[in-house]
């Protein structure tokens, strides 16, 4: 965990917009570099769209449907801690329709009974499981489940070392995997594979040592889930494609990882904050240690950025089929994160504080992906203005749904 290694914060960027649907209000953040004064800059709005105007030409942001600019409302302001490096500007904006509207829906909501399904590997695309239809498709109890039982049992644990496993042709969700039976096609598309022992247990003789049959995809090796017991296969949301079965359709090609995981994780975090009631999550390897402390601070945000040596761009009136497509506004999660391993002062305090008071709903996934989370929140927070990366003692990111 402490040998990830971490991107430098780059001096900002050009261009940067947060725009917040439920205040009806926005944030526009103009580089140094880009303009030097107020005077320089001018914002107009257009249908679904935004018009900045600075010295070395216009740039135009494509808006999410329904989302305007209030014409005259774009004013300059102070910029806060940012020591005259950047430009900001606050403006109202009218929203035609809530966000709520728009499905963000990640596997874990869209998997129905009686319907049939095809699971992919994320890497390649190979297709692991064909058309699997599910009878009965139920959620697991939320991830501390069996730590509490002895608060509500006037009797001994019934469940205590016993495992809720899927029935043939069932389906169980938990936060962040499926639970599913293993039938014969399975040999043909995924391997096993006992993990080694950790560094750390096989150093510990009282510990015991946590071994796993990892389960991979035999095409391109990548690690999908674990063999949790003779007959039940767990794969982690973020390691496999999950579509319903239409006609003879085939695999699109491989999505790109990191925008894959980038929208699988916003959209299960914005799923379990409104089904749980909480903000905070503690992102976990599967032997309980946490790695990644996420407070989800905004979750109506809408964002676009546009690197400074992109600002303008090389575009001309007379040669329309020259210009490149307007960046686009994202709606995104605005979050506050902590990395477990900081070795900082502010933050160690902030992790020991999470953990005595149990703060955090836990988010387990495999350590490789939460290295690759990381990668991606960090790349978004080195992405930022630099007034805005950090707030307290905590980073800020946004992971765009």
């Amino acid at each position: 965990m402490a040998g990830v290694e971490r991107p430098a914060k780059t001096p900002g960027v050009g261009v940067f917009l947060e725009l917040r649907e439920k205040l009806q209000s926005g944030l526009l953040i103009v580089g140094k570099d880009v303009a030097r004064s107020p005077a320089d800059v001018a914002v107009t709005g257009g249908d679904s769209s935004l018009h900045i105007r600075t010295p070395r030409g216009e740039q135009s942001l494509t808006l999410p449907a329904g989302v305007t600019l209030e014409q005259g409302s774009c004013i300059p302001t102070p910029a806060e801690g940012a020591r005259g490096e950047e430009l900001h500007y606050r403006m109202r904006i009218n929203v035609a329709r809530s966000s709520d509207e728009d499905a963000y829906d990640s596997v874990m909501e869209t998997l129905r009974a009686k319907e049939t399904y095809c699971f992919s590997c994320q890497g390649c695309m190979t297709r692991l499981l064909e058309d699997r239809v599910f009878k009965r498709v139920l959620p697991l109890p939320n991830g501390n489940w069996n730590a509490i039982v002895d608060d509500w049992c006037c009797h001994p644990d019934p469940f205590a070392n016993k495992k809720l496993l899927p029935r043939a042709e069932d389906c169980l969700l938990g936060d962040t995997f499926l639970l599913l039976p293993r039938d014969d096609s399975c040999d043909q598309t995924l391997t096993e594979e006992v993990s080694p022992v950790g560094a750390e247990d096989s150093q510990d003789p009282k510990k015991p040592c946590r071994r796993h049959t990892l389960i991979s995809c035999k095409s391109c090796s990548s690690v999908l889930g674990e063999a949790v017991a003779p007959g039940t296969l767990k794969l982690y949301i973020t390691q496999v494609v999950v579509e319903a079965a239409v006609g003879d359709r085939k695999p699109e090609a491989s999505l790109n990882r990191s925008v894959f995981l980038e929208g699988t994780i916003a959209a299960r975090l914005l799923e379990l904050s409104n089904s749980l009631s909480t903000f905070h999550f503690s992102v976990q390897t599967p032997d309980g240690k946490a790695f990644l402390l996420l407070w989800l601070l905004n979750s109506d945000s809408i964002i676009a950025s546009v690197p400074e040596m992109c600002v303008g761009g090389e575009r001309s009136a007379s040669s329309p089929a020259l210009h490149s497509p307007s960046p686009r506004a994202a709606r995104a999660l605005k979050l506050l994160y902590v990395v477990c391993s900081d070795t900082g002062i502010l933050q160690r305090d902030i992790v020991n504080s999470w953990e005595v008071n149990a703060i955090g709903h836990p988010v387990v996934l495999p350590l490789k992906v939460c290295e690759e989370l990381l990668r991606v929140i960090d790349d978004s927070n080195s992405a930022l203005p630099a007034s805005m990366r950090c707030m307290r003692s905590y980073e800020v990111a946004y992971l765009r749904l």
